[in-house]
């Protein structure tokens, strides 16, 4: 039970019911005290004129100072026939109290304020005011004035409250009992209908929450294809929409934590596997040149030292690749962009790969436009770009082909196209071949002295060639036919 009581909708209804509560409790206040004024201001407004009347009717008159007790005796009964609920006070013109007519004699004050008493008689009580009552102090009163004149002079003033206490007691209870009955039927049924309708309104919204809630927990439990329906507007659209975003997105970075452990794994199984061979071919003609040292000749020992030497440089390649790619991949490594001329150094790397090309009856053939103009890049990044790729073409070439390196100009830059004869790539590795460590043991690409190609190769020099591309806001393109070879190519923008 108390589980229900606490959930939004009823914390709400609660609220709510308080709310309404001390919103009634201040509408019966202001009505009250709105009646009151309003019952003042009718009986000011209806006997505005009474003092008025007193005054030319009786005519009181003053002797030394002193009512005529024979003028207030004509008042009094005059008065008490009118109105029994009234009050009459013969003030004189500082506004001491002469004389009065009022039930059980209870007059507690000596002089009445003559400040409201003027201000009555100035707007001819048209204007609500109220001025004290003699027999409780400190109490506003609606009242009638009206001076009293003796050959020009004012002598004094007729000041008839008008409503007397007995009066205001019966008064007071009439308005209670109007108020029981007010509250008692139109605002008790204003404040349960207002009640009612709030709750459903409530109820309407916090289901909606609910809603949202239960979606919230099922995707916190782990169903992580759990989402907001948008059925809203305003700020739960809002969170709807906010959290559906949100949980693609957390979506979205699980299956990249996924692919990245996935290629972790990878990367860890390859460079054990990569790391290893040379490992053991240096171990093993190590031990074997310790242990036949002194039956090896010296053509054997050098060729074996040889092999281990070549073994160091393909480890060191390849830890260095592997550091190189790392630092890509964390974009540790910042392109810092200068203009140069692309077409020196095309012909500074088909001049550095000339010898290697040799080796294997490969001519590297630069077509290049000496007026190509400079373009805005980093030369070292560009550098080991263009060294990777010949390396890779040169590793693919069969004996007798021909490497083409060639420059295009463009409007928005120079587009730099490496062209080989080799074996090419089949269709469906092309989507693969920039991948980390992309297994080329189980591709049908061979070397031309039918050794796979991976084996003297480190398997990343074609994803630090797409990473350092990529950093420069550029791409590589690859095409290839099965046994026709393959063409790279990447632009780069001009310098302004």
């Amino acid at each position: 039970m108390s589980k229900v009581f606490s959930s939004l909708y009823w914390k709400i209804a609660v609220t709510f019911l308080a709310l309404l509560v001390v919103i009634g409790g201040a509408y019966v206040f202001i009505t009250i005290d709105t009646v009151k004024m309003y019952f003042q201001e009718k009986n000011q407004r209806l006997h505005a004129d009474l003092a008025e009347h007193v005054v030319k009717e009786v005519k009181p008159s003053f002797s030394n100072g002193q009512v005529n007790e024979a003028s207030m005796d004509m008042i009094m009964h005059s008065m008490m026939a009118i109105n029994p609920s009234i009050e009459v006070y013969l003030l004189d013109n500082s506004g001491r109290i002469l004389n009065y007519v009022a039930p059980y004699k209870k007059v507690k004050l000596e002089q009445v304020a003559l400040g409201p008493i003027n201000q009555f008689i100035e707007t001819k009580g048209q204007k609500f005011i109220t001025g004290d009552d003699p027999r409780n102090p400190g109490i506003r009163k609606e009242f009638s004035a009206a001076p009293i004149w003796e050959n020009d002079q004012l002598v004094g003033y007729v000041y008839v409250v008008l409503a007397s206490e007995e009066y205001d007691m019966a008064a007071q209870d009439l308005i209670g009992d109007y108020i029981m009955r007010l509250g008692g039927k139109t605002m008790l049924v204003t404040l349960v209908t207002t009640f009612l309708l709030g709750l459903t309104i409530f109820w309407f919204i916090t289901r909606y929450l609910n809603q949202i809630i239960e979606v919230v927990k099922r995707f916190k439990e782990g169903n992580l294809e759990e989402r907001i329906p948008v059925k809203s507007s305003g700020e739960l659209k809002v969170l709807a929409l906010t959290f559906n975003e949100m949980a693609e997105k957390i979506l979205n970075n699980i299956e990249d934590i996924k692919a990245t452990e996935n290629l972790r794994r990878e990367l860890v199984a390859n460079v054990s596997h990569d790391l290893r061979t040379p490992i053991s071919i240096i171990h093993g003609y190590v031990e074997t040149l310790l242990m036949k040292e002194s039956s090896l000749t010296d053509q054997e020992r050098t060729q074996y030292l040889n092999t281990v030497l070549e073994s160091t440089e393909r480890l060191k390649k390849l830890v260095a690749d592997l550091f190189e790619l790392s630092k890509l991949e964390a974009k540790e490594i910042q392109p810092h962009k200068e203009p140069f001329f692309i077409t020196e150094l095309i012909q500074d790397i088909s001049h550095k790969h000339k010898l290697m090309a040799q080796e294997k009856n490969i001519t590297i053939v630069p077509v290049v436009d000496n007026n190509t103009p400079m373009v805005n890049a980093d030369i070292s990044l560009i550098e080991r770009v263009l060294q990777n790729l010949m390396d890779n073409a040169i590793k693919f070439s069969n004996d007798g082909g021909i490497i083409t390196i060639e420059t295009h100009q463009f409007d928005d830059g120079v587009e730099v196209k490496i062209t080989d004869t080799g074996k090419g790539i089949p269709e469906e590795d092309l989507p693969y071949v920039f991948d980390r460590y992309f297994n080329f043991s189980k591709s049908s690409v061979v070397a031309e002295d039918g050794k796979e190609a991976a084996k003297t190769s480190s398997g990343l020099g074609l994803a630090i060639v797409k990473k350092i591309l990529e950093i420069h806001d550029a791409t590589i393109k690859l095409t290839s036919r099965l046994n026709k070879g393959s063409a790279f190519s990447f632009r780069l923008p001009l310098h302004q």
